[in-house]
């Protein structure tokens, strides 16, 4: 549930029905808007009289929320969430690029990718220290070292950096080199590594599962929330479907649905998506078309040797061609590119 308050209410006021709702039993989230200040409340109210609520001092109305996703929810914030990294603004008006190898193969190779990811104005680089393959005889990732070697890379070229975390033991380690850090869509199930994650002030950009719903992709971010993290960022990577044709389907209709549904901001991977580089462009260009908040890009220089995701990377000439015309795009719908 929803409840609530005047715009103006006092501190000392918020304080004493904050404390009150935590005497009934609820656990208290509180987010601020243009108009009100709202509290979502959660917990066993089975048979509880809301009156107790509305009698409260500085409470103007008691609102249901009927989805099992509270926090993510719109209802609950109606103002879209901004995160602010140094000085970059994810779901703010400019559309952020994530850019990179899909793993770090060695120091001399990311340091030329974020110079490339650095000259087309993109603002994060992505590259991956641990890698989950299918095949367990595929390069799994130089680990720390690939860590030491992307966060070096980014802030010689002043760019924020992402990284993939796999499993729980992984945090400790990730959290002190990295910006963002990035959940599989393998992983988006991955309850305990979501719990893990929830406790870190950094944001978290969660892939869509490749058989996940709306729903259920949601309240996987609903885990991150409700643990005290509310810097969550939502991908969608493509989904299974009976076409098999590319490696996914790439659902871009997930775009505005999300942006109606909850205040979180939205990337879209087609990379992942489609699987092939000579379907990228068209994707990125729809993604942006549809008013997606970040578009993540794999790009590497000599795509034919790549260790992992060769088929699926840009080569820096198609990448930078592509940023050209994804900033056309922008401009037509009302959005900047960087």
């Amino acid at each position: 549930m929803i409840v609530v308050l005047d715009r103006n209410i006092s501190s000392e006021k918020l304080e004493v029905i904050t404390s009150e709702l935590k005497n009934f039993g609820f656990d208290v989230f509180q987010s601020n808007t243009r108009e009100n200040i709202t509290l979502e409340i959660t917990g066993n109210n089975s048979g509880f009289d809301l009156r107790k609520i509305k009698v409260l001092e500085g409470v103007i109305d008691i609102l249901g929320i009927t989805e099992q996703y509270k926090l993510v929810n719109k209802k609950f914030k109606t103002d879209k969430t901004i995160i602010k990294i140094n000085n970059v603004e994810i779901g703010g008006e400019e559309i952020i690029v994530i850019a990179g190898p899909c793993s770090v193969e060695s120091e001399e190779q990311i340091h030329k990718l974020a110079k490339i990811v650095k000259t087309a104005g993109a603002k994060i680089l992505r590259g991956g220290a641990f890698k989950p393959r299918t095949s367990p005889y595929s390069f799994q990732g130089l680990g720390e070292e690939a860590l030491k070697f992307l966060r070096d890379a980014a802030d010689e070229n002043q760019l924020l950096m992402i990284t993939e975390i796999i499993e729980p033991s992984q945090f400790d380690l990730i959290e002190k080199y990295t910006d963002i850090f990035q959940v599989g869509s393998r992983n988006m199930y991955n309850y305990p590594l979501l719990k893990v994650l929830s406790k870190s002030q950094k944001p978290v950009l969660l892939k869509r599962g490749m058989s996940a719903t709306i729903d259920e992709w949601l309240m996987s971010a609903e885990y991150i929330l409700s643990g005290g993290n509310p810097n969550v960022i939502l991908c969608e990577r493509g989904i299974r479907t009976f076409e098999n044709y590319l490696r996914f389907t790439f659902d871009i209709s997930v775009i505005p649905v999300v942006q109606q549904k909850t205040h979180l901001p939205i990337c879209s991977d087609p990379s992942h998506a489609v699987g092939f580089s000579d379907k990228i462009p068209s994707m990125a260009r729809a993604a942006v078309a549809a008013n997606t908040d970040l578009i993540m890009i794999e790009i590497h220089d000599n795509p034919n040797k790549a260790l992992s995701d060769g088929p699926q990377s840009l080569t820096p000439d198609e990448f930078l061609l592509l940023i050209n015309q994804l900033r056309q795009i922008a401009s037509i719908i009302g959005r900047k590119l960087g």
